[in-house]
């Protein structure tokens, strides 16, 4: 059962319902703990491989550009290390986009929402942003006092400060995305000196513009009202999911240390765990309280584990009140039964499903990209006219060839037909008495070389459209071929 969030509740000024409520600033209280420390792990390796990536060099050889990842749209391509994707073999993007849903499903499933908990770009950037916050402002009681506090001329130095620091890494944001479109040092220099292309101002801009919002004055906004995933995610969920959760049957009642040694010595009922500190809401980067159940505002980062458990060291009492928690184990755990082994919580039936769906279609895509063959090759045969025929009796078509070239170095490549006896082919630059029945020709690095092809057929062939196969070839057994068909008179040509 999903529990409310109060900050969505309806506030009423008389019998009039609000449709709009004022947001509630959230000032997370600093923690350390293991999962804080598998932030910062993920937060800094985020950045750094969205920072640094842009700069990585892969020799590709002379005739293709040396950045590791590059997604080249003036050429239509896309490189990733030794992969290069040509705009034919979009199938490989449209793969990994599905395994991405997919392993979406699969990690959502096991441990809920942990991709918005460390990994999603609005968090780690909002951890980023609330970091920045700390070390100007200070923690969680510095910053509500400083919030409160009526706008002075310290006040003001401090916000102009802080949001000039949040402006630098918005910037620095929108300006590493551009960097994978173009070579880095070359598109830097351009930029800075004012000749870059003005969509790449444009384009700096904008995510400067969208970073300092979001992350700075939206944050837990953009994982409650804007995002979809919440929503989504339910259906992912089911009693056997790991999330954070907090035990009622453990902590319930909640009261002071106070109220619990007056109830021992009184001898009334036990109090539970919960001291009600409310430390699991104070660390919390959306805000809520846990202790609520589960709701949309939880994205699962587990510092509400972090400081729970360090309150219950505090106290004496075991660990685990907040805990990675299966619904079912916590009812197991209630009853003092033990819990479910993690590994058999994770591999059952629907994560087995996900994950063999996951693994299959990497299989598939890795299969595809270990056979594909570098040189291909495209025919289309001339509709108007079908045919000429030459005042010899011999028959011409026309067709439009396309020679793929999609190695870094230039290809000496052989044309030839088969399945048609006694064809010769020729191109534009050569007349038909010099037709032959192979062609050469080099094929640069990195190209689609297009040509016009003519077919040549033998005096008195089959009339009617006759099927054949144009093969191209180069020295290194790289081939590929393409049925066509050869139109003749009295036949009706295709």
């Amino acid at each position: 059962m999903i529990a409310t969030d109060p900050r969505l509740a309806e506030p009423t000024h008389g019998d009039t319902p609000q449709l709009y409520a004022k947001r509630v600033p959230v000032f997370p209280r600093k923690i350390d703990g293991p999962f804080r420390r598998f932030k910062w792990a993920v937060m800094v390796a985020c950045l750094a491989v969205y920072w640094v990536t842009p700069w990585l060099r892969w020799n590709r050889g002379a005739f293709a550009p040396d950045q590791a990842v590059l997604v080249d749209l003036a050429h239509r391509r896309f490189y990733m290390f030794a992969i290069e994707i040509w705009p034919h073999e979009f199938y490989f993007v449209a793969g990994l986009l599905i395994m991405a849903g997919i392993g979406l499903f699969l990690v959502t499933s096991v441990v809920g929402r942990a991709w918005c908990g460390y990994a999603c770009p609005q968090t780690v950037w909002t951890d980023l942003y609330q970091h920045i916050d700390r070390l100007i402002d200070g923690d969680r009681n510095a910053q509500l006092r400083l919030h409160n506090a009526p706008w002075t001329g310290s006040k003001l130095a401090r916000r102009l400060l802080k949001w000039s620091v949040w402006l630098v890494v918005a910037f620095m944001t929108g300006g590493a995305w551009i960097f994978y479109f173009a070579d880095a040092p070359t598109l830097q220099r351009q930029f800075w000196t004012g000749v870059a292309d003005p969509v790449a101002y444009i384009t700096v801009g904008l995510l400067t513009l969208t970073t300092f919002v979001l992350g700075g004055f939206m944050r837990e906004q953009v994982c409650i009202y804007m995002c979809p995933w919440p929503r989504i995610q339910s259906a992912m969920l089911d009693e056997k999911s790991l999330l954070v959760t907090y035990k009622h049957w453990r902590g319930e009642p909640r009261g002071s240390l106070k109220t619990a040694h007056r109830h021992l010595e009184t001898g009334l009922a036990a109090v539970g765990d919960c001291i009600d500190c409310h430390q699991c809401q104070a660390v919390c980067p959306t805000g809520i309280d846990i202790r609520d159940g589960a709701q949309i505002g939880c994205i699962t980062c587990g510092l509400c584990i972090d400081a729970c458990d360090k309150a219950m060291a505090q106290i004496g009492r075991p660990r685990g009140l907040i805990d990675y928690c299966t619904l079912e184990d916590s009812a197991r755990e209630a009853r003092g039964q033990a819990d479910t082994p993690v590994l058999k919580t994770i591999l059952r039936p629907r994560t087995l499903i996900y994950f063999g769906v996951w693994a299959a279609i990497g299989m598939g895509l890795l299969f595809m990209l270990g056979t594909r063959t570098r040189l291909t090759l495209s025919v289309a045969k001339d509709r108007n006219p079908d045919y000429v025929q030459l005042s010899g009796g011999a028959v011409r078509d026309g067709f439009t060839v396309k020679l793929r070239n999609m190695e870094d170095r230039p290809r000496r490549v052989t044309v030839a037909t088969a399945g048609i006896s006694g064809a010769r082919i020729f191109t534009d630059d050569m007349d038909d008495h010099a037709a032959r029945g192979a062609l050469a020709m080099v094929v640069p690095a990195d190209t689609t070389l297009r040509l016009r092809l003519y077919l040549l057929g033998p005096k008195g062939a089959k009339p009617g459209a006759v099927l054949f196969q144009l093969k191209a070839t180069d020295r290194e057994g790289g081939q590929d071929q393409v049925r066509s068909t050869f139109s003749t008179p009295e036949g009706n040509g295709q």
